[in-house]
């Protein structure tokens, strides 16, 4: 966009006043505190304030808009450049919980938390999570756009909307930047604008100690916009907000491809010693350097938390902006709404996280008897879901054949020039390929969640959920409901030996508070499994699915069963278990085997069925004691993977058949028998615990 074509900037002594004020108050509530980081909020003071006050649409009235922009701040460190914006314009927060930065209970934790406070889109902390979920509510709002609206001319639809992004030079050097950015680039996301504070500071003080690259270079070589203002260049700090402004607009007018303004600024201005230092990153600046400050933007350095009453007045006038641009924004929704009843039918029960009537009446039941890899269920699933649930999208980190994660027939979310020949699709489809790029999709995955109520999944390798761990543990934190599709779960996947078998991961997840890891024993319990998950809208979940076939089990696919994390599956014969078999996924057919061999020795047998341990930790403890009765003391559980929290289901007189080691590259039925997992093994391991309480007496042999 020319220049010329971008109204000037209106930007009176009111707005640089205010400006000064965001950065006394970061200041102040550092200092108070005795913690955090003043000297981000401080420098981008003007960039934060002119996002807030004239470049984002939204409404502080309504923070839950839907035709809002979104503002993710990816350095989350520097949460006190969101807070003070969310005060100055009005969403709810006081100067009093300003005062209370960083403190137990209060509004303003150390870094942003997503349904804790109003108007924060997204919990950052983790430096790179937030650029990628940035890239996820681009991505989302496109698929949504192609769900609601497909036919609406550019920047017509009530449903177009820009995502804002603050990042940090430590974004820039996480990782995943590269994988999220990367992919922002490929799929053309022109609603996605990242402004990058170039300030050349880190803990570790000038970020020439570690960085050393043309970061716009990098963005150019991706294929992003990119711009740069840089206050610094005439060799005096000059805040040129005009100069910012025509960027951001250009940014915004820029519809083709994501937009990169790398913004050069000084750490901590303008603090006359501590500028420009690592101490202004990520401590308080101390009393005397705290007035200075405050001398030297003509503020009252006697006082703290000072807001002047006109200042506060005139950044409270978003508000009646915001609310106007939202009845606008609204008659161009009640005009679609008019036109498309059933797409608003779809689009209210969506956003509400609504399932359909009936959807459960899609869901494949597979045949007793059968053999078939819960894998292959899995997909088998999504492919009887696709019809009936819109909102469900999703795909793998370039292991789409392996994890079973495309619906047939269903077009791939790429823009029409990069569709291939196996994946014919468009920029509204519903197909997402991540490319191999496992920690990058699981930001963005929380980024989808978080916009606007469809539901994404994203599949790869269960051993490569390592990738994936950090944007795992947010999604738990936020209770956002993303499900993943990890496959090849054991060291049932055979000849690809150690590196790709996972051994500590079953646990290691369950570990994760607020993520349910779902283990099914066959492909009815895998659809079950399934259904759960998706009535659930709090929390995410983890499918953990074999490669190999499994047989079909009768009473798998009750999912009232299912939905209670474990069931018996086989009671005794007599009904009265002398010792009970726990057994998840792949292990509950060898608990099967081994209960049949343990009966014909006279040992009344139970097998329980446990696909998930935390739905079942959470029933009431009369089911939990009609499942594993407290008085049945002998007891086996059986996991292909280490026995970390086994014993707490089978206590001291228990037995654990486990894998305490990595596994081999060999067949998986050759490494099942050389690893000793086995329904021999279980059952002799059944006859240890039984011994162990006094119930295996063996026999008398003579004198």
């Amino acid at each position: 966009m020319s220049s010329e074509l971008v109204p000037a900037l209106e930007w009176s002594d009111l707005d640089r006043q205010a400006v000064d004020v965001v950065r006394a108050l970061a200041m102040d509530a550092v200092e108070k505190a005795g913690s955090g980081h003043p000297g981000t909020a401080m420098s981008l003071a003007p960039a934060a304030y002119l996002l807030f006050q004239q470049a984002m649409r939204h409404d502080p009235s309504d923070p839950t808009w839907v035709g809002r922009d979104r503002f993710v701040l990816s350095a989350g460190h520097s949460s006190l450049t969101l807070y003070i914006q969310l005060f100055l314009s009005g969403y709810g927060l006081s100067l009093d919980d300003l005062k209370a930065l960083r403190q137990w209970s209060s509004l303003t934790p150390a870094h942003p938390e997503h349904g804790h406070t109003i108007g924060v889109e997204t919990t950052t902390g983790p430096l790179g999570q937030g650029i990628g979920n940035a890239v996820g509510m681009a991505m989302a709002a496109r698929r949504e756009r192609g769900l609601f609206d497909p036919d609406a001319e550019a920047g017509t639809s009530p449903f177009d909307h820009t995502i804002w992004c603050i990042a940090s030079e430590g974004d820039i050097e996480e990782g995943i930047s590269h994988e999220v950015s990367s992919i922002a680039a490929h799929q053309k996301l022109g609603n996605l604008i990242v402004v990058f504070d170039s300030n050349h500071i880190s803990i570790e003080d000038d970020t020439q100690i570690a960085l050393s690259e043309d970061v716009v270079r990098r963005y150019d070589a991706y294929g992003w916009h990119t711009q740069t203002v840089d206050w610094t260049q005439t060799g005096d700090y000059v805040e040129d907000v005009e100069a910012l402004h025509q960027a951001l607009e250009a940014a915004r007018a820029e519809t083709g491809r994501p937009s990169f303004i790398r913004l050069r600024t000084i750490i901590g201005w303008p603090a006359p010693n501590k500028q420009n230092t690592g101490k202004a990153h990520g401590a308080a600046l101390g009393a005397d350097e705290v007035a200075a400050t405050k001398t030297v933007m003509g503020q009252d350095p006697a006082k703290s938390f000072d807001v002047p009453a006109e200042v506060l007045e005139h950044t409270r006038e978003v508000v009646e902006r915001g609310r106007a641009a939202h009845a606008e924004w609204e008659k161009g929704f009640q005009s679609w709404r008019d036109a498309n009843p059933e797409r608003f039918a779809e689009f209210e029960r969506i956003s509400a996280r609504q399932l359909p009537q009936g959807w459960t009446e899609a869901l494949p039941v597979f045949e007793t008897g059968a053999s078939i890899a819960t894998r292959k269920a899995s997909g088998e699933v999504l492919n009887s879901l696709a019809p009936v649930l819109p909102e469900l999208w999703g795909g793998s980190a370039d292991l789409a054949e392996s994890n079973n994660t495309t619906m047939k027939g269903e077009p791939s979310f790429i823009p029409e020039e990069f569709q291939t020949k196996e994946f014919p699709g468009n920029r509204y489809g519903r197909t997402l390929h991540f490319g191999i790029r496992e920690h990058g999709m699981g930001s963005i995955l929380n980024g989808i969640a978080l916009h606007n109520g469809t539901r994404p999944y994203g599949g790869t390798f269960l051993v490569f959920s390592d990738y994936m761990r950090p944007a795992v543990r947010l999604a738990a934190l936020m209770k956002l409901p993303v499900t993943y599709v990890w496959t090849h779960d054991s060291i049932g996947l055979g000849e690809d030996g150690p590196t790709h078998q996972p051994i500590e991961h079953l646990w290691a997840l369950r570990a994760i508070p607020g993520l349910d890891v779902v283990r099914p024993a066959d492909a009815n319990e895998t659809a079950a499994a399934w259904r759960t998950v998706l009535e659930h809208n709090d929390r995410p979940a983890a499918l953990a699915l074999t490669r190999q076939n499994l047989p079909v089990y009768e009473g798998t696919g009750d999912a009232t069963k299912v939905a209670k994390g474990g069931y018996v599956l086989r009671d005794a014969s007599n009904g009265q278990p002398a010792v009970i078999l726990i057994g998840t996924g792949s292990e509950v057919e060898l608990a099967v085997e081994a209960r049949e061999l343990l009966e014909a020795e006279g040992f009344p047998t139970r097998v329980v069925s446990m696909p998930c341990v935390e739905w079942f930790q959470a029933q009431d403890s009369a089911y939990k004691q009609t499942v594993l009765p407290s008085a049945v003391r002998a007891r086996v559980a059986v996991e292909a993977g280490i026995a970390l929290g086994w014993r707490e289901f089978v206590g001291d007189e228990g037995e654990v058949v486990s894998l305490e080691h990595f596994g081999a590259s060999a067949p998986y039925k050759t490494l099942y028998e050389q690893f000793g997992l086995t329904a021999e093994r279980v059952a002799a391991a059944a006859k240890a615990s039984l011994a162990k309480t006094g119930a295996d007496k063996g026999e008398t042999t003579g004198n």
